[in-house]
């Protein structure tokens, strides 16, 4: 034994686990007065936000939820969210938020599959929500927020007047306990679960904060569904901060406008199509700012006009990367001196590189998937993009298979096919499992595939992305007809996956004929996404 690890042990002095709920209790305490919450006309200090969750908390432990519990929330980003994001693991249960954009019979299976045990949910939600908790045993706590119809047995409000608003927080026993539970669209119709812990929920609050410049002067603008990986972290960030959350029911330009000028944002984050929405608003929508807004996007690269565009409108567009299965933001591509001054075609090739690990990630390389051997650094090679480090998911829920093909070789394989610029920088080149990032949702192209299949007149079918001004990408599909058939139009194949599918995965373009194959059958995807740019 060395002599460091005698009578040197680990003791609550010493030693706490690490939870973003604690980022909560301290912000309560050092800014009680300052205002936590922005919500259209209703504000709330750190220290009735802590003391709301407080109450969140109370209710649900009554309501029997404990340890290891799943407690699902359908919601817009509005406060009773970011309650839940302290309330749930306060209790040592793990909390599970549903796309808004799902179907019923997708959210029914994630409710069956995280068997979960009380549900809050957004009126607006009520019609797809319902069918989904149909024959289900479980608490459904309605959000009335906005109006719409309620489905469950209490509303959020009264269910908070029934809890303490002394509860005691507790941290977890052990910091790898999981925290959030995230479904993400896989290459199979069934999405899978990504477990969080508290440990990867901390530090990647903290690497956000740190990368972001997050201050307790910090307002930050909810254009960023927080259902999306805990709204990349930021609900904890932004508190961790001691800044100001100014919640979005609808990400629309007018709302967004008003909250910048009327409230003094100076952070907010959003898909590529945030940035067009807010480049092409129309004049009545616009308010004029002093402050110069700071804009993370994901997905898609910002091209050069998009960037140039809205510096002049006074933002300060930052590129990021990452995954369900890393917390949200993995890569950034981080400024470097002599950026600014370089022309906007330079700037923008820059720009829209991946990056660099986060300050919390340990690596992002890219290796070559069969040796695992580094590619070499010269922009050119290509290999997979593959993470490792203490902001990786702890693994798909009930499914070792797929935890351990992806966590192959001791690294997370992202499935981006990416290169390695000289200057450390990574930058994805495609998409090894052909998903399409469309407003930022991720959309499986089999899952596209499979249903157009199920149509009796195609016979063969293939669905690629497509770029998009607005959107970023969205699915095209490629279709062969079953011989003999009679003439089948775009409308129709349309609206049959309209039918299928969630809207927002269906193609809104459809190209008919043969498909281009290998010698061994396998559909050229490479050249349909050629033919998909025009």
């Amino acid at each position: 034994m060395s002599i460091f690890e005698q009578d040197l042990d680990r003791g609550p002095a010493n030693h706490v686990p690490l939870s973003p709920v604690s980022f909560l209790t301290r912000s309560a305490r050092i800014y009680p007065n300052r205002v936590a919450v922005i919500h259209g006309e209703r504000r709330f200090t750190y220290a009735q936000f802590l003391e709301r969750a407080r109450r969140l908390a109370s209710a649900l432990a009554r309501a029997g939820v404990g340890k290891g519990d799943t407690v699902a929330i359908m919601a817009a980003n509005t406060p009773q969210m970011l309650e839940a994001h302290y309330a749930v693991p306060m209790l040592g249960a793990v909390l599970c938020c549903i796309n808004i954009r799902l179907d019923a019979a997708a959210i029914g299976f994630i409710l069956r599959h995280s068997e979960t045990k009380v549900v809050l949910t957004d009126t607006e939600f009520a019609a797809a929500m319902g069918p989904a908790v149909a024959g289900l045993s479980v608490l459904v706590v309605d959000i009335d927020d906005a109006g719409g119809s309620r489905i469950g047995s209490v509303e959020y409000e009264t269910f908070l007047e029934g809890g303490d608003p002394a509860h005691p927080v507790r941290l977890p026993d052990d910091e790898w306990q999981a925290i959030g539970l995230n479904y993400t669209s896989g290459t199979t119709g069934n999405p899978k679960g990504v477990v969080a812990h508290h440990r990867g929920a901390y530090l990647n609050a903290c690497a956000n904060a740190l990368t972001f410049e997050l201050s307790p002067r910090s307002v930050y603008l909810w254009t960023l569904p927080m259902f999306h990986c805990n709204g990349w972290t930021y609900t904890w960030a932004v508190t961790l901060a001691g800044g100001t959350h100014v919640c979005l029911r609808r990400v629309e330009p007018a709302p967004i406008f008003a909250a910048i000028a009327e409230h003094g944002v100076t952070h907010m984050c959003g898909a590529p199509v945030v940035l067009s929405m807010l480049i092409h608003a129309p004049d009545s929508a616009r308010r004029a700012f002093d402050q110069t807004v700071k804009i993370a996007t994901g997905g898609a690269a910002p091209p050069s006009t998009v960037i140039a565009q809205m510096e002049a409108m006074g933002f300060a567009v930052t590129h990021l990367y990452g995954l369900t299965e890393s917390y949200g933001p993995s890569t950034v591509c981080l400024w470097q001196p002599g950026l600014d001054e370089l022309p906007i075609e330079e700037k923008s090739a820059f720009m829209a590189r991946q990056g660099v690990n986060t300050p919390m990630l340990e690596e992002a390389v890219v290796l070559n998937p069969s040796s695992m051997q580094p590619v070499p650094a010269d922009g050119e090679a290509m290999g997979e993009l593959m993470l490792r480090g203490n902001t990786i998911m702890k693994g798909y829920l009930k499914n070792a298979a797929a935890t351990e093909e992806a966590f192959a070789g001791g690294w997370f394989h992202t499935g981006d096919l990416a290169v390695m610029h000289p200057d450390g920088y990574v930058e994805i080149k495609d998409r090894a499992k052909d998903i399409i990032i469309s407003g930022g949702e991720n959309i499986s192209s089999l899952e596209v595939e499979e249903v157009l299949y199920k149509h009796p007149s195609v016979m063969e079918a293939a669905v690629v992305a497509r770029p998009d001004e607005k959107w970023g990408e969205t699915p095209q599909a490629f279709v062969t007809l079953k011989p003999g058939v009679e003439a089948v139009t775009e409308g129709e194949i349309i609206a049959w996956c309209r039918q299928h599918l969630a809207h927002y995965k269906c193609p809104r373009f459809v190209t008919f004929g043969p498909l281009p194959k290998t010698s061994t059958g396998k559909v050229r995807k490479f050249d349909l996404r050629e033919r998909a740019k025009g």
